[in-house]
Order: C-alpha cells, then sequence, then structure tokens
C-alpha cells in the first residue's frame, strides 16, 4: 500500500481531530507501520541547483579572484564607468571590481581593431621610467598561500612589464614577477605570487617602463590549489553533502546564453553580458567546465537547455556534444576540446520558467507546448534514452504579475485547463514528450510581530513546507484528471522535480531556518511515489563562504542529516499521528500556500523509514517549540531491538549560525540511546533522526 496512506490518518485520526484543543495540552500517539511503504528515495532527492547569478559562482565555486578579466568594460579612472541597466525583475544590477588606470587618465585606451578577444582590448602607452598600466584591486590573499596565474600580453621590445600582488601599503608588502620582453604577436605568458601576509584588499597590478606600447588580452589569478579553475575548499565541502544531483547551468541566466559560444580556450571565449541578472559574465564556465564541477563532487549532472532564446537544433547539438560518439559531428569537437569520453548525460530539462513574466523568451502556454515537442523530438533524435523533463507551473504559483495571494486549494480551482496551469497543459497536450515535469517554489520569512514567540516559531518553521504539500495536493487533482500520468512511458509513468526552491529568512542560515528545512525534506519525503528529483536554490547557500575560506551553514547541515541517513534506497513507511496540523492562526504575506503539511504529531513534525538494507528503522523528528516534547509510539510490522542511535542539529539560540572564522554554532551531535519502547522524546529546537536496528528474528 501506498502514497494515499501517508496523506490522512484513517479513521483514527477522524475520531480524534475534532477533540483537539490547544494542540500543546494533548499527548501525542504516533503509530508507525511498516508493511506500509511507499517508494523508496531515489539519489536524485536531495540535489541542487547552480547558475550564474552575478557573481554567485565566480564568488564561491569558481576560483577564479579577478572580475571581467578579458576587459568587457573599458579601462577608465573611477566614476567614469558605465552605466549598467537594472536586471529584468527591476533589481540594482550586481557590483563587479574594475580595473582602473596607473600613470594618468590617458595612459590605457581601449584598441577595438585589433583585440585579443571581445570587442576590445587595452593599450599601454608608456612615458619613460614613470610605470603605466591597469590594476584591479578588492581581492583577498591568505598569508603563506600560493597563488597562479597567466597573461595575454603583446607589444613593442622597448617595452620591460611587470605584474605585481600587493597586499599592503609597505615597499615589501608585494611581489613582482617580470615578464618576458613582449613580442608583436599574442603570447601567453605565466606568473605565480606567494603572499606573505594575509588582505582583503589586495591588487593585482600591470605595469610597464621603457618606450612603445603594450597590449593586454587577458588575465588570470587563482589559487594554486585549484582543482582546473574550481576552488578546492567549497567543492570539497559540496561534495560532503553526497547530493546525488545537480541541475545546471540555470536558470534565468540560461534563457539568453549560448553554450557554444563556451567551448574552447577559455581566454579566447567572448564574454557575454546577462540580461537577465544584468552582469557580465566571462563565459569561463561552459559545459566542460561544468561537467567538471560534478565529476569532482561526485554527482550525476542534470542538464537544463535553452528553451528562451535558444532553438531546438541548438539543443540537440548540446546532447551530440556531450553524450555523442567522438566520431559525430559535436562530439568530435568535444574530443578536440580534451575530452574524447562521452559524458554520458541523462538528465535533460527542457527551458527553465518559460511562463514567468521575468523570464527572457517568455511566451504563452500553446506556443511553448509546440517549442517543447520540437526540443523533445530533436534532442531525442541524437540519444533516444535521455530522460526528459518538462518545464511545468502549478496553479498555486501562476498569476498576473501585480497580483498578491495565499493560494489555497478553493482559490485556484478555476485556474486548472487555462493559461495559469502550465503542468495541466503539458498533461494535456504533449503527453508522451516528457518523462518528468519541473516545479519551482520560493518562500520568503515572514514578520509576525504580533504573534507569541511560540506561535511564530513554529509558523515560520511550517510556511515553506506548505509549498511542497500544496504540490502533492494538485498532483492527486492532475492524477485524477489524467490517469496516464500512470501508465504513461512504457509504464514508467511521471514524476515531478522539484528543482528549485529556497526559503529565503531574513536572518540567513541560522538555527531556526534549519528547523524549517528540515520539515520542508521530511514533507518531500512523504510523497516520493511521484517525487523523485529535488534541487535546493543553489548548491553555494549551503555554506557560509568567504574569498578565501567556507564552512559548512546549517541548511547545509540539515542535507547532511537527511542525506546520509534517509538518503539513497531509505523506505519510507506510513506513520500517522492523534494531533493533526492547525490552520495558521497568523496569515501574513502573500505566495504562502493555505495547506497544512507535516504529520499528524502537531507541534512536532515526524516520518519514519526502513534503510536501504531492511536492517535499521529510522525515525525523523522537528520540535521548532521551546519545551521537550514527548510522543508515544506504536509500532506495526517489524520490531526492533537493542540500543539506537541518534543524530541531532539543535543549539541554545534560534539565531545560532556557522560562520567562518568562528566556532561552530550549530553541529550534528551524535549519540547513543536506549532501546525504542512506548516514548520517545526529544529537546527543544530541534531535529532528531533516531536509528534502531530491526529485529531480524521478529521480521522473519
Amino acid at each position: 500500500m501506498r502514497h494515499t496512506h501517508f496523506l490522512k490518518a484513517g479513521c483514527w485520526l477522524a475520531l480524534t481531530a475534532a477533540s483537539v484543543g490547544v494542540a500543546h495540552a494533548q499527548a501525542i500517539r504516533v503509530q508507525i507501520d511498516t508493511n506500509r511503504t511507499s517508494a523508496a528515495v531515489t539519489r536524485h532527492e536531495y540535489g541542487m541547483f547552480i547558475e550564474p547569478i552575478g557573481g554567485l559562482v565566480n564568488r564561491t565555486l569558481w576560483a577564479e579572484m579577478l572580475d571581467d578579466r578579458k576587459f568587457h568594460y573599458p579601462v577608465r579612472v573611477e566614476g567614469q564607468d558605465e552605466k549598467v541597466p537594472d536586471t529584468v525583475e527591476g533589481r540594482p544590477a550586481p557590483v563587479f571590481r574594475k580595473w582602473r588606470p596607473i600613470g594618468g587618465e590617458d595612459a590605457v585606451a581601449m584598441d577595438a581593431a585589433m583585440p585579443f578577444v571581445g570587442k576590445h582590448s587595452p593599450v599601454v602607452t608608456l612615458s619613460g621610467t614613470t610605470p603605466r598600466g591597469m590594476m584591479q584591486g578588492g581581492m583577498s590573499v591568505v598569508a603563506g598561500k600560493s597563488y597562479v596565474g597567466r597573461i595575454q600580453m603583446s607589444g613593442d621590445p622597448t617595452a620591460s612589464v611587470q605584474v605585481a600582488l600587493i597586499w599592503g601599503e609597505g615597499p615589501r608588502d608585494r611581489q613582482v614577477v617580470t615578464l618576458p620582453t613582449p613580442s608583436t604577436g599574442w603570447a601567453e605568458l605565466p606568473f605565480g605570487f606567494t603572499a606573505d601576509k594575509a588582505s582583503s584588499d589586495a591588487r593585482l597590478e600591470v605595469t610597464g617602463t621603457g618606450s612603445g606600447r603594450f597590449r593586454v588580452g587577458a588575465v588570470s589569478l587563482m589559487p594554486a590549489d585549484n582543482i582546473n579553475g574550481w576552488r578546492a575548499d567549497t567543492t570539497a565541502i559540496a561534495k560532503s553533502l553526497n547530493s546525488g544531483m545537480w541541475r545546471l547551468p540555470g536558470g534565468n541566466f540560461l534563457s539568453n546564453w549560448d553554450w557554444h559560444q563556451a567551448l574552447g580556450p577559455r581566454d579566447k571565449r567572448v564574454p557575454m553580458f546577462d540580461y537577465a541578472w544584468s552582469a557580465m559574465q566571462t563565459n569561463d564556465i561552459g559545459m566542460d567546465e561544468w561537467m567538471e564541477l560534478t565529476r569532482i563532487l561526485n554527482v550525476e549532472p542534470y542538464v537544463t537547455v535553452n528553451a528562451g532564446l535558444g532553438d531546438a537544433n541548438s539543443a540537440a547539438e548540446e546532447v551530440e556534444y556531450l553524450n555523442g560518439a567522438a566520431t559525430s559531428e559535436w562530439g568530435a569537437k568535444r574530443a578536440a576540446n580534451g575530452h574524447p569520453a562521452p559524458y554520458g548525460v541523462t538528465w535533460w530539462n527542457i527551458g527553465n520558467e518559460p511562463y514567468g513574466w521575468w523570464q527572457i523568451g517568455k511566451t504563452s502556454l500553446a506556443y511553448y507546448l509546440m517549442k517543447h515537442k520540437e526540443f523533445a523530438a530533436a534532442m531525442r533524435a541524437k540519444e533516444p534514452g535521455i530522460t526528459l523533463i518538462a518545464s511545468g507551473a502549478m496553479p498555486d504559483q501562476l498569476h498576473p504579475r501585480d497580483v498578491k495571494e495565499n493560494p489555497s486549494l478553493q482559490s485556484i480551482q478555476h485556474k486548472f485547463g487555462t493559461e495559469e496551469d502550465w503542468t495541466g497543459g503539458f498533461f494535456a497536450d504533449a503527453m508522451g514528450t516528457f518523462d518528468g515535469i519541473t516545479e519551482h517554489w520560493y518562500d520568503r520569512g515572514e514578520e509576525r510581530p504580533e504573534a507569541p514567540a511560540d506561535e511564530e516559531l513554529i509558523e515560520f518553521a511550517r510556511s515553506p513546507s506548505n509549498h511542497v504539500r500544496m504540490k502533492a495536493e494538485e498532483w492527486k487533482i492532475y492524477q485524477q484528471k489524467f490517469p496516464a500520468i500512470a501508465t504513461a512511458n512504457d509504464g514508467k509513468g511521471i514524476f515531478m522535480s522539484m528543482d528549485e526552491y529556497a526559503y529565503m529568512a531574513k536572518d540567513g542560515a541560522t538555527l531556526k531556518s534549519a528547523l524549517a528545512y528540515s520539515m520542508v525534506i521530511q514533507e518531500m519525503l512523504r510523497h516520493t511515489d511521484f517525487l523523485r528529483m529535488a534541487a535546493f536554490t543553489s548548491g553555494a547557500s549551503t555554506m557560509d563562504i568567504t574569498p578565501t575560506d567556507a564552512v559548512l551553514n546549517t541548511t547545509g547541515l540539515v542535507f547532511k542529516l537527511y542525506g546520509e541517513h534517509f538518503g539513497t534506497g531509505t523506505v519510507p513507511v506510513a506513520l500517522d499521528g492523534n494531533v493533526p496540523q492547525p490552520d495558521p492562526k497568523h496569515v501574513v504575506g502573500s505566495a504562502h500556500p493555505q495547506v497544512k503539511a507535516g504529520s499528524a504529531t502537531y507541534p512536532l513534525d515526524m516520518v519514519a523509514a526502513l534503510s536501504a538494507d531492511g536492517k535499521s528503522l529510522r525515525i525523523g523528528v522537528v520540535n521548532a517549540t521551546f519545551k521537550t516534547q514527548s510522543m508515544g509510539i506504536d509500532l506495526t510490522g517489524r520490531r526492533t531491538r537493542g540500543q539506537g542511535k541518534v543524530w541531532r542539529i539543535t543549539a541554545k539560540s534560534l539565531s545560532a549560525a556557522n560562520k567562518v572564522g568562528a566556532k561552530p554554532g550549530v553541529t550534528i551531535a551524535q549519540a547513543k540511546v536506549p532501546a525504542l519502547g512506548r516514548t520517545l522524546t526529544v529537546p527543544p529546537l530541534s531535529t532528531s533522526v533516531f536509528e534502531y536496528p530491526i529485529d531480524s528474528a521478529a521480521a522473519r
């Protein structure tokens, strides 16, 4: 027996629900039935999403320390920079560091006639013994750490050019490398430094003396321990999460990005301007680099293709580039770029949020369905066995731009089958062209100043999981309207991929937000029969990251906890209770679905599962209250025996966080616990995962 048992507590719950007054005052009784199972957790349940939102990737995962390293913008004195437009959503453009001239405003000119890459390259005119050139500041360096770089340069042989890394104002707070004498042709020249002191405002200077001119085409500077361009520290932490899958390379960015332009030698890739996020991107990170990231992280790539400004032919070529034999047209290009073996990408998403007014290439449902079908046919013609995932959106998410609402199942009924029901549109008109369908959601932590502290906390913690429950309730409606959902694709059915989601709390990643994310994951675990993939926004948001260091934050701890103990192959089992989740008392803001996620164990949220090998029972408990909570346990089916273990996330303060340079405020603590009896107790402000060995003799 499957999913329906997780969404209702049966007759027992119905008899007790009417008597619930103040939930805290009623003893919680929990029934766990190991005979009633749901589909096993896939390795894609705890996936991550990443895209170059402004400088997000460059500031977190990519190792490049310089901004605009190919001179998309002119080298100008401060105050004369080009104005960058706001994003399509009306937000201010991200701010990047700029190159500034050294030796006077006229020291650097931009040569558009013979640029190394892009529309122009800087030319420095020399003036005897006075150094002239350019610099970029605002970088961070670590004492004793080595850095490697390169410069593409040409010029007159009468020029003497130096590159310097400067970490202070003293004459010795620098290291200088004299470059070989320039030649008329472009040359790639390597250099390296070791910083003697730490600095958060180091700068790189490229200057020359003598006569004539020298030109600079591109400059790069990275920590020497970079892994083929990726940061060693942040990727090691990300790898520890065992995410299973990363969705990439976007995102809104993707809808105006041409993947063809990010192939071959990085220095020769022309920078592009991303109009979605109003930011220049160097194109250093192309599909080969993204595939390298997934290799480093030991995860599967889930590739989204550009169905905004992109076309079906481009998507088909991308499939062939990543998966085709080296003898195919685009497979040969991949091999020529140093990657003869196909990457073997299974998971492909057609488009990103094409329904959104904020999306470049936004279109109507009817037109997009035509486009989607063309993409699916072209991509499968290159490789029939790939898994295609359509870009859906349910009625709770779609509404006119200026409408603000807290949707309920009742308030959205009229939207089904309309332009505000893209998921239903795919089921009605494109069945057979996709294996799964996406859903995205974002929630924000609202202020509830009038609420008592205990009510404010639990409503804050419950809010984001309601998005998951709303999607599950809508999915049941689709299952009734479109029975083929269960039998499509040769009986495999259609699954949901919740491949963008996040809870944007005012105070960032704290114990408080960790309690909320724990409830989100537990709600996902209730719906594994159809919710088989998920990708959190973003992989970098699981860490606190500075330019030189990183630690796992509280959000990352939640993914680590559940990924390790409710991970691949874990089989959720039915867990019912006698205290239903109540309606919220303090309805605020907008875009908060009015459903009641969680188990019938209020004020706790609980899930249970069998380990992949069937040898352990695991119970997850989130206690978003200020009190120790106990619950009675009735176990049906398999029995446990002997001492168990518990892994727990907690702290003394809701504001506890993990920050670089500080003692961890929140950790995962492991302890032994007595054998599972008739009662289970959890401390306040905690997420706990209990594990008990199954009595194999009793199981037989």
